[in-house]
């Protein structure tokens, strides 16, 4: 399975705000695959994507953490673990990053 994590902030403060394109990506993800979001093991909603016949390791967690940004890793790593997703295997989609 693998995980694509759209970070953002929580709140109709940050909605349509360019701090909030990782939600705004799984968002059409999941338009575009036909799935909702629901309730996770974490403080977070996902939406599973799986085509016709696969298992759920075969398919894709589409994550909107339900945190601020700033503590987003800790609902996206209780998620990594508990559906034992390798990190290899993990997305994070932000609206800036700082690389060497």
């Amino acid at each position: 399975m693998k995980l694509i994590a759209g970070l953002g902030n929580p709140g109709a403060k940050y909605r349509e705000t360019l701090h909030n394109i990782g939600f705004e990506v799984v968002d059409e993800l999941a338009r575009r695959h036909g799935v909702r979001f629901e309730s996770a093991p974490a403080e977070a909603l996902i939406a599973k994507v799986r085509k016709p016949g696969d298992t759920l390791e075969q398919g894709i967690l589409l994550v909107k953490p339900l945190t601020f940004m700033n503590v987003s890793g800790r609902a996206v790593g209780e998620l990594q673990r508990y559906f034992r997703i390798d990190v290899d295997e993990l997305l994070v989609i932000v609206d800036d990053i700082n690389l060497p």
